[in-house]
């Protein structure tokens, strides 16, 4: 959501691996052997076109496809492209039997690529980028929106003690914490002045909702970050797992509300292509989740845009510091001062002054 609408065709697929992105592919097959059970070479590697924060590639063998995420390489942020966390939640997830890919293996030896990378299945489906769906028919639209977030409900209703993830964020109030990360991560990359976000700094640790219960949230929750089967509506694997960590599934049911109030639903006509309304998806989750109800929206909304804000923002600081992995990261970072106004408009719905 933070690129707002994407043309289908321009994201997807391959395309051979950048000149910068390149690493040691023989030193890759070496370790695949040893470390992937069942790889069996020759070893040929692509590059996705999306995604501007994890560099991905396709690996291919005769028998198998694969899929890579590493760290970038270059200066980073602290706490940022943690790839063992991907690792770790994919991994549990999976014997849970939610949708996710395979995954098959861990290197955390910068020595073998340049980075820290993870091996997991390719998945073959059909990823969505444009959200009102141009090519699919009403029925198919629907479907696909109600499956969307009742996938969201699952991952909402695992208890992260009793699948091994108890220790996989910290405790006490998530928005409080996620809050002050963002605003940290902001300052770090910090490269001109805007007025929304002090204000937005000061106010949003004030009035932070008292947090009802933990799940594990995925952090960067849409419909381009999951892949759905060839024919049927329904998901195949979650992608994207960077930002996921113990917390309160508001935090992730806002965040994919915010589809509806931005370039992508906005101003859509949802009854002609039967989506759900606002209103519609959120009581398909709170059927499928058995909450009570949702919240006030506003505070999440001015939340979820302060986020993103602090996000464009980090991309603009990997430009100024040379490790940015994608040409349209430079169209992104331009989008911080507009998300900062939007976020400071909901912040006063919910009553800032």
């Amino acid at each position: 959501m933070a690129d707002g609408v994407r043309n289908d065709e321009e994201f997807s697929g391959t395309k051979p691996v950048e000149e910068r992105h390149k690493f040691d592919e023989a030193s890759l097959e070496r370790w695949m052997q040893e470390h992937v059970e069942g790889f069996s070479g020759p070893l040929s590697v692509n590059q996705f076109k999306g995604g501007q924060s994890n560099p991905t590639y396709r690996l291919d063998t005769p028998t198998r496809s694969y899929v890579l995420r590493r760290k970038p390489f270059g200066k980073l942020l602290p706490s940022a492209h943690a790839v063992d966390r991907e690792f770790r939640v994919i991994s549990a997830l999976g014997k849970q039997g939610f949708p996710v890919a395979k995954a098959y293996a861990l290197c955390m030896d910068d020595a073998v690529i340049g980075a820290a990378f993870y091996i997991m299945s390719m998945e073959e489906g059909r990823v969505f980028w444009d959200p009102t769906l141009p090519n699919q028919s009403p029925e198919a639209r629907r479907a696909i929106f109600t499956a969307k977030i009742e996938t969201l409900a699952q991952l909402h209703s695992f208890d992260p003690e009793a699948i091994g993830l108890a220790d996989f964020g910290k405790p006490g109030n998530y928005f409080a914490r996620q809050v002050d990360r963002w605003t940290k991560q902001y300052k770090a990359s910090e490269t001109e002045h805007i007025a929304e976000v002090e204000k937005l700094i000061e106010w949003l640790p004030r009035t932070v909702p008292e947090q009802q219960r933990v799940s594990i949230v995925h952090g960067d929750y849409r419909l381009d970050n999951m892949i759905f089967h060839p024919t049927e509506p329904r998901v195949i694997a979650v992608l994207d797992w960077e930002l996921s960590t113990l917390g309160d599934p508001m935090a992730d049911f806002t965040y994919l509300l915010m589809q509806w109030v931005m370039p992508g639903l906005s101003g859509v006509d949802l009854k002609a292509l039967n989506i759900p309304t606002l209103e519609e998806a959120i009581a398909i989750y709170v059927k499928a989740s058995g909450r009570p109800d949702v919240p006030d929206v506003n505070w999440y909304f001015a939340y979820n845009l302060f986020r993103l804000a602090c996000i464009t923002q980090g991309i603009a600081g990997r430009i100024r510091d040379g490790t940015a992995a994608n040409a349209k990261a430079i169209e992104t970072a331009k989008r911080t001062v507009p998300l900062s106004k939007a976020a400071w408009h909901y912040a006063q719905q919910a009553g800032a002054q």
